[in-house]
């Protein structure tokens, strides 16, 4: 078996690695738009920007990130039970010292038997308040704050550069196995090659 035949696998699979990795490349090479031959060439992603932008805003501000999701944990029972104690010590402050320090007078009058009524009368009217609140809140939020606007400009404002790098650092490992399948597709294409040309 002569060496240019065996040769043949290794050659495929340099292809098949090759071509895929060119394949990536262009993904996000030219940055800019060149013509070779009266071809123009232009990166995926550069040339796509602004609609990948536009896609992923849609996408964050319809499923991802919802203003209604967000109200309901703020506004979860559980987790206004969370902040209570730090609520409470707020109360309990304001009660005992910035009382005494703006009306001497009155805190003179409360012992604490009524300070703890007031702390649990405000924390009992607080409870109730916070749903409201934050429903409120995320409501005028809302109207102020257009979460796909944001993404949109933030994504359409990246350079080449930096885009490239996230999708790199995110797909960095895919990118790598596509390339590694071209090259073992290439090296199984190239002995069937082999294969044919023996015993055909």
């Amino acid at each position: 078996m002569s060496i240019a035949i065996l040769s043949i696998p290794i050659i495929s699979a340099f292809i098949g690695w090759f071509t895929n990795w060119i394949a990536i490349k262009m993904l996000f090479h030219p940055k800019e738009p060149k013509y070779i031959l009266g071809i123009k060439f232009h990166g995926i992603f550069p040339k796509r920007q602004k609609q990948f932008a536009e896609k992923l805003g849609k996408l964050v501000a319809e499923e991802l990130l919802s203003f209604e999701d967000i109200e309901k944990k703020l506004s979860n029972p559980k987790n206004i039970e969370l902040m209570m104690p730090f609520v409470e010590g707020h109360i309990d402050q304001f009660l005992r010292v910035r009382l005494a320090q703006e009306m001497p007078m009155i805190s003179m009058f409360i012992g604490d038997k009524t300070i703890n009524q007031l702390k649990s009368v405000f924390l009992k009217e607080l409870e109730t308040l916070f749903p409201e609140l934050m429903a409120n809140y995320m409501g005028k939020l809302q109207s102020e704050l257009d979460l796909e606007k944001i993404v949109v400009d933030k994504v359409s404002g990246f350079s080449s550069d930096k885009l490239e790098a996230i999708l790199q650092g995110i797909m960095s490992k895919e990118f790598r196995f596509v390339e590694i399948i071209g090259a073992v597709l290439g090296f199984v294409i190239g002995l069937l090659q082999v294969f044919i040309s023996l015993f055909a």
